[in-house]
């Protein structure tokens, strides 16, 4: 059923419970920062050793060998290298990959208009992540590129206080590329990454709605809605993964010592395509299905809380 918009005509932004204003927009925006914030930071531990495992594969051989080597050399603090500048860098990213993707995608949405919008709705969806990424990237680079240079650089070399390490990154600017330097390697690994968890997640939650939960969604509960939610990010998050990889591998590699002053090709050449996409990736996948799981959940337990409603399944 069409939702009239106060002027009569078709307006995607009043498609959901609520409509889609300046607030509903910026609700999103903190949702999105709470949902990638903490769900980041709260697995640094496994994202030092992927990046470590991506950086020096003949030191540290897999997930479980690669911690303990970091607990022996670094003791369990080790673990928690770079969580200050990820929380803080993925907070910033989650602010703008949620929040501008449902401005985004009202805004194709209506561009498209109602007929175009229900045909093609896969093209709007990642057309709305695709744009919402480009401009999270930019608010994520300079601490991504030092997280991942206090996560691979040996014990002692460089500082590990997030302020001391931007400090840091600045000063050596000329061989670091801070602060955009990863920038076009970081938009490779997550445009498309964005694009395949947006799409898949609003493609499996509206199968579920559609195959497994046939009565209107409104007609489910919370916990129901969210367990749906869960799932279908989780599912999501597999696929992202392997998407991704090859690409993640090279922002990693970019901060290893070695590869300083070498192009993107070069880096690639180098490492081989097959390692870049198979080198820490079952690490990856567990981390990223679960981590896009929660990160929906939360998204959408604090769209709920907010009186917003569930996402995707309309």
């Amino acid at each position: 059923m069409a939702h009239l918009a106060p002027a009569g005509k078709w307006d995607a932004r009043y498609l959901g419970p609520v409509p889609h204003d300046a607030s509903y927009y910026a609700k999103c925006m903190l949702g999105g920062a709470l949902a990638c914030g903490f769900t980041h930071a709260g697995i640094t531990p496994l994202d030092v050793t992927k990046c470590n495992m991506q950086v020096n594969p003949a030191k540290y051989k897999g997930l479980g060998p690669g911690l303990k080597t970091i607990i022996a050399e670094e003791g369990s603090k080790g673990l928690w290298k770079g969580f200050g500048p990820t929380f803080v860098g993925y907070s910033l990213q989650g602010l703008f990959k949620y929040g501008l993707y449902e401005f985004f995608k009202d805004t194709y949405m209506n561009l498209a208009g109602e007929e175009a919008s229900n045909k093609y709705k896969g093209a709007i969806w990642l057309a709305g992540s695709a744009s919402a990424e480009f401009f999270a990237d930019i608010a994520l680079c300079p601490l991504e590129m030092t997280k991942v240079k206090i996560q691979t650089s040996p014990a002692g070399t460089f500082p590990v206080p997030m302020f001391a390490a931007l400090r840091e990154m600045s000063k050596l600017k000329a061989e670091t590329r801070y602060p955009f330097g990863s920038l076009v390697p970081l938009w490779s690994r997550q445009i498309p990454y964005t694009m395949a968890k947006f799409f898949f997640f609003e493609y499996i939650v509206g199968l579920f709605y559609k195959h497994v939960f046939t009565a209107p969604k409104d007609t489910y509960g919370k916990t129901t809605q969210l367990g749906v939610t869960f799932a279908s990010g989780y599912l999501a998050g597999v696929v992202c993964a392997v998407v991704s990889h090859p690409a993640d591998s090279v922002v990693s590699l970019m901060g290893k010592p070695a590869n300083r002053g070498k192009s993107l090709g070069a880096i690639a050449s180098e490492t081989g395509i097959v390692a870049l996409a198979t080198k820490g990736l079952g690490t990856r996948v567990l981390m990223i299905g679960t981590l896009t799981g929660f990160q929906w959940w939360i998204y959408d337990s604090f769209k709920a809380a907010m009186g917003m409603g569930t996402s995707g399944g309309k």
